[in-house]
């Protein structure tokens, strides 16, 4: 039973809502942290970086709104709580391993010897990219952390470059000032919460398509299949059966039986090969402001409002991108902030007062664990490989 004071705090009168922890395994859920006194061992051959972020960081739950279920074979999350992602870089495929370690003084990154990608001397770790795994000591103010980042394959050095940003170097919460006290609570509880971008649009496009109008976990299947089936083996010592996103051109060329047999139908697959055929174009919108982007996304057949928020929200880290069309989304604001189902004109009226922040809202009122009980089965997923 919560305490009663914390219900008071969280909903402004006695016998309020309880937080209730999110202990899901969506995309918004995190990982499990590695066991107490386990270190990531050093991996050679690969280019290095260490970042140390100037502000309080969960790079966990931050880095998994990328990952799409347990079996993703673009991401994948070790025995020792190391998070590994796959990505089609513009320089070429390449795997990225991240993980934290506290910091402990100021350092330098020691080069490896004879590396042509080591760290000129004098060249701080927390930007330095170069050397072998293991060589780079921390640096940084006692109580932050370290990200350290290894990676391999020909777009390793690319994505390296992009780690800052993937991990929410880019945002900027302080306009977000909750008003409702459960919000208030989630925002002080969860002050590490960041909004990263990928940087990499028609990856981010492929499993929002896939998520139109189905359940997650035939979503989810469907992504898992077709990059078992057309991805090439993830570079350097990634995990077993980690793939890359394959180039618009194999997503152009997949047979039609084949999208039958990952239990994806026409519109979907249709949607997936048009914006295949345009994903140069599609890329520009990393450079463009969030309605800019909006407005290019929307253009395509079969694109509209939810699967262009579901995409803005990861490839460029946009904190207003509210999923409006969301099967779930409305009905957990709405019983989150007032007790009550509402539809998605209720969920943008209530998410008003935090306009160019309302992604940021709904994620926190998804971790809040709030939400309205279940009074049946949960939709069964359909099978069109049967069809």
């Amino acid at each position: 039973m919560p305490r009663r004071s914390m219900s008071r705090v969280l909903a402004g009168i006695p016998g309020g809502p309880q937080v209730v922890p999110y202990a899901g395994h969506g995309p918004r859920a995190g990982h499990a942290a590695p066991p107490a006194g386990v270190a990531v061992p050093p991996l050679t051959g690969a280019l290095t970086r260490q970042w140390q972020p100037p502000f309080p960081l969960d790079w966990s739950r931050t880095l998994a709104v990328h990952r799409r279920g347990r079996g993703d074979p673009a991401y994948a999350v070790d025995a020792y709580g190391a998070a590994w992602r796959t990505s089609l870089t513009p320089d070429g495929p390449a795997t990225m391993r991240v993980h934290t370690v506290p910091a402990r003084g100021e350092g330098h990154a020691v080069p490896a010897r004879g590396d042509r990608h080591a760290v000129p001397r004098g060249e701080p770790a927390s930007t330095a990219l170069g050397g072998a795994a293991g060589d780079a000591v921390p640096c940084g103010e006692d109580g932050r952390l370290t990200v350290c980042a290894s990676a391999w394959g020909p777009g390793a050095a690319w994505l390296l470059g992009t780690l800052p940003g993937l991990l929410g170097a880019a945002d900027d919460p302080s306009g977000f000032e909750p008003v409702h006290p459960l919000l208030q609570e989630m925002s002080r509880r969860h002050h590490a919460l960041r909004i990263g971008r990928s940087d990499r649009v028609f990856e981010a496009l492929i499993p929002a398509v896939l998520e139109q109008k189905v359940v997650g976990a035939e979503a989810k299947r469907a992504w898992r299949l077709l990059l078992l089936r057309f991805g090439d083996r993830a570079p350097g010592p990634a995990p077993s059966g980690m793939r890359v996103c394959p180039p618009p051109r194999v997503w152009v060329r997949i047979p039609s039986w084949e999208w039958h047999r990952a239990g994806v139908e026409l519109v979907r697959a249709r949607t997936i090969i048009g914006a295949a055929r345009v994903a140069e174009r599609l890329e520009e919108i990393t450079a463009m402001t969030p309605g800019e982007a909006d407005r290019r996304l929307r253009t395509l057949s079969g694109i509209g409002p939810w699967t262009s928020a579901e995409i803005r929200q990861r490839a460029i880290g946009d904190p207003d991108a509210l999923s409006v069309g969301d099967y779930h989304l409305p009905s957990i604001v709405g019983w989150a902030l007032i007790r009550q189902k509402v539809d998605d004109a209720g969920m943008c009226e209530l998410l008003a007062p935090y306009a160019g922040h309302r992604y940021r809202a709904a994620w926190l009122l998804e971790l809040s664990g709030q939400g309205p009980p279940r009074h049946g089965p949960r939709n069964a997923p359909r099978d069109y490989r049967r069809i």
